[in-house]
């Protein structure tokens, strides 16, 4: 990958810098969310967070300044794009739908398919430097310093994140103050959080109610990758006795009746060659998912009614074209996914429920507003 530091295991450079210092970031959680997990020389301040949440929305980030990482992380779309897939500074298409960042300081790897990238830090130099496809496109980290030193404003944003660094305004701090910044962007007052904290006992309608116990339910299995406070099997936390990172295959393609999946959008198995993770990738988090369409990895669904019609067939049928064929025939898909009937009012009620994961203060939340 063009550009790209060495890194440690905690997902940055080893400059050896002294980037200590601050103040230190409470976090007001609610019952049920454990402390997040923080990389090793990374703890989360004040001073990065504010930092961070600058150069998320700061198109000079980009090399030719016209795109941010909020471009494809729009808040009122709960850090998503609304697009099937995102496009990078120059417009080239991302093979990929854009990820919501919604409570991704829970994540255990990032991306939809890559077990290797476990830290924000490390992960924030893919869309830097990537070039298949390019996202930010930056070619020259030292512009990039040398232009965000001469800012009066980053200057001062700098000394009071890293008072005791010799340098500032270098890439790791950038790295270090982004992922402090996305580690703070947590979901946690939806009509659903409400009821199920007893805050609101009339938050979820009855159709909501009903529709999230057909989501508990064995006819669905639903509750089964989208799991606990969460709603996604895919979560790390801080002193997690475990570290886990399942990956499923849903059968939403068999292009060759042997399993594939359209290139280059092959899931786990582009990272490991394993054919057995060909079309594996990870359940996201459910949290406003009412507002983050389309969805799957390739945005290929447009309207969670359609995903529903996804799960209950056990998998998409494309009936022509080029990525024809029957995924509920996919040798590599989950066992859960099975199939299932639903009537109108239940299909109704498992959506009124998904609508109630939508947290309208998150979306409007000042503290993860674009500052500029």
């Amino acid at each position: 990958m063009a550009g790209e530091p060495s890194l440690g295991e905690a997902g940055f450079a080893n400059g050896g810098d002294d980037n200590s210092g601050g103040e230190p970031y409470v976090w007001d959680l609610p019952t049920g969310f454990p402390l997040p997990f923080e990389p090793l020389g990374n703890p989360t301040t004040v001073e990065k967070v504010e930092l961070g949440r600058h150069l998320f929305y700061d198109q000079r980030l980009s090399d030719n300044n016209t795109t941010s990482c909020a471009t494809c992380h729009q808040q009122e779309l709960a850090f998503t794009d609304g697009r099937t897939v995102s496009l990078g500074s120059t417009g080239e298409s991302h093979p990929r739908n854009s990820m919501t960042l919604t409570n991704v300081a829970y994540a255990s790897t990032l991306t939809w398919a890559n077990p290797l990238f476990r830290t924000l830090e490390r992960q924030a130099i893919v869309p830097m430097f990537g070039e298949e496809p390019i996202e930010l496109g930056i070619t020259d980290t030292r512009d990039i310093e040398a232009e965000l030193r001469e800012d009066p404003l980053y200057l001062a944003l700098f000394q009071a994140a890293y008072p005791n660094a010799e340098t500032l305004g270098t890439l790791e701090q950038m790295t270090l103050a982004l992922g402090s910044f996305q580690r703070t962007l947590i979901s946690s007052n939806s009509p659903f959080d409400r009821w199920i904290r007893g805050d609101d006992p009339k938050a979820l309608s009855d159709e909501a109610l009903e529709g999230y116990r057909l989501f508990n339910s064995e006819k669905l299995e639903c509750f089964h990758c989208h799991v606990g406070f969460n709603l996604s099997d895919h979560v790390h936390w801080k002193d997690k006795a475990f570290f886990d990172a399942p990956y499923h295959n849903t059968g939403l393609y068999n292009v060759d009746g042997k399993g594939a999946y359209p290139e280059p959008n092959t899931g786990v198995l582009s990272v490991t060659g394993e054919p057995s993770d060909m079309g594996r990738f990870k359940a996201p988090t459910l949290r406003n998912i009412g507002i983050t369409a389309p969805y799957m990895h390739d945005g290929s669904i447009e309207r969670l009614d359609g995903v529903l019609d996804h799960y209950a067939a056990a998998g998409r049928t494309i009936a022509q074209g080029p990525y024809a064929g029957d995924g509920s025939k996919n040798p590599f898909k989950d066992v859960l996914v099975i199939g299932f009937e639903l009537t109108s009012a239940e299909r109704a009620a498992v959506l009124a429920f998904l609508a109630s994961l939508t947290d309208e203060t998150f979306l409007e939340d000042p503290r993860f507003s674009n500052p500029w």
